[in-house]
């Protein structure tokens, strides 16, 4: 009977460590020093030789708690066995992800050509008109303006043909996206440091995945990554970015549940810019848990990194559903920091797609980029006529 028991022990113990060894191997990322005085911990892909390699030029990352000559950043290897996923580059994605927007295609695309294909337009056409571009979440604004050019062209409408009136829709829809605004993405390296860019929004529109969807977009084009996990008040949010990074080899700095978001950004700046990386994107807090204000520290996050290197881009991420209070909600983002692009997340599942044109004409600040899906490849830089195409519906 011992030797029975004692058998089962062995079993156990054997199981045990085989399910370690398992659960090891499928780890990417390595805690470099979780005891840190400031609270900051480095992630990084696991490379495939546990002995520690040589310090590459430029590659410590003093300041995390540990001797500068301990601390290492080579380059991203995947474990023996374990492929880091290569992401699609990111242009052209809009062209081919324009099937998303089926449900805003739907009534805003096709319940205009429906009423403008009709033999002779009416005040009740046009109201109708006014109407379908409203509920689009399109503004006042810009739907008077459409309306405007449209009935200018009444006579043209007419006697147009399907394909001509899609073309024709198009086009005016595509003036009022705002063709010429500046949409470049502020990612590359400047007078030897790397593009900052500070990822701002409340809990909820999707900010720590647009993180790590920009991260995979980055790696797409070539470009190497650090990512700072700033939202240290989210239960789990560095953890899930984290994950991003992992998937693609990209690093993390992270700090303490709790902890001060700055100095976890400041850290994350530091690491890029003595890694030499192209671009440092900042997941920030988007709710705090402390008397001071979200939007006071939004502004010490931003003044703490550009002691390191200026802040090139402020992304501001909005959920397409949430209609005028996402309007309201970037202005409030505004007043704290300079906002230079949105980000529009949920596109896919609203049939408001024009709510493109009114954060653009009530805000002043342009889209850059736009979420159509869940997938991990699913965001994609705005291009005014490729979104006009994909709300009208039909073969171009």
């Amino acid at each position: 009977m011992e030797f029975v028991l004692i058998a089962i022990a062995i079993l156990v113990v054997a199981l045990l460590a085989g399910i370690g060894l398992l659960v090891g191997a499928g780890r990417r990322t390595t805690r470099l020093d979780d005891d840190a005085a400031t609270g900051t911990t480095l992630t990084r892909p696991r490379p495939a030789d546990t002995q520690a390699p040589p310090a590459p030029s430029g590659s410590t990352a003093s300041g995390l708690g540990l001797p500068p000559e301990t601390v290492e950043l080579p380059p991203a290897e995947p474990e023996p066995g374990l492929v880091f996923e290569t992401p699609p580059p990111s242009a052209g994605r809009l062209v081919r992800l324009r099937s998303r927007l089926a449900r805003s295609q739907s009534s805003l695309g096709r319940g205009l050509l429906t009423v403008l294909a009709r033999e002779k337009l009416t005040e009740d056409d046009w109201e109708e008109v006014e109407e379908t571009l409203l509920a689009a979440d399109v503004g006042i604004a810009a739907t008077t303006q459409i309306v405007e050019r449209l009935r200018t062209q009444s006579m043209v409408l007419a006697t147009a043909s399907g394909a001509d009136l899609r073309e024709l829709l198009v086009r005016e829809l595509t003036a009022v996206l705002g063709p010429d605004l500046d949409r470049t993405l502020g990612t590359e390296r400047r007078d030897g440091r790397p593009g900052v860019v500070l990822v701002v929004g409340v809990n909820g529109a999707g900010k720590t995945t647009t993180v790590g969807k920009i991260a995979r977009a980055l790696v797409g084009d070539g470009k190497s990554v650090v990512l700072g996990a700033a939202d240290t008040f989210r239960a789990a949010a560095a953890d899930q970015l984290e994950t991003w990074g992992e998937r693609v080899g990209v690093l993390t700095v992270r700090g303490k549940e709790g902890g001060d978001p700055a100095s976890v950004a400041f850290e994350a700046v530091r690491t890029g810019t003595e890694g030499e990386v192209d671009t440092v994107v900042v997941d920030t807090a988007g709710r705090l848990h402390t008397k001071s204000g979200l939007m006071d520290e939004l502004g010490k996050v931003k003044r703490v990194v550009e002691k390191q290197a200026p802040v090139t881009e402020v992304l501001l991420v909005l959920d397409a559903t949430t209609g005028q209070n996402g309007v309201v909600q970037a202005r409030v983002f505004t007043e704290a920091v300079d906002v230079t692009g949105v980000v529009l997340t949920k596109l896919d599942g609203t049939a408001k797609g024009g709510i493109v044109v009114r954060v653009q004409q009530e805000l002043g600040i342009p889209v850059k980029l736009i979420g159509l899906g869940e997938g991990a490849d699913d965001l994609a830089p705005f291009e005014a006529r490729a979104f006009a195409e994909g709300l009208v519906g039909g073969e171009y």
